[in-house]
């Protein structure tokens, strides 16, 4: 399985926007993630 991973600051939006269009479009063999290297510890 190949995995790919959308990184950005606070994985608020930028991140999750591109997880969710990646799972829409990428062959279902992949592991789609996103993840913040500075997440908030709440919304």
């Amino acid at each position: 399985m190949r995995k790919i991973v959308f990184v950005c600051v606070e994985n608020s939006a930028r991140s999750q926007m591109a997880e969710a269009f990646a799972k829409k479009y990428a062959p279902k063999d992949f592991e789609i993630l996103s993840g913040g290297t500075m997440p908030a510890r709440e919304v």
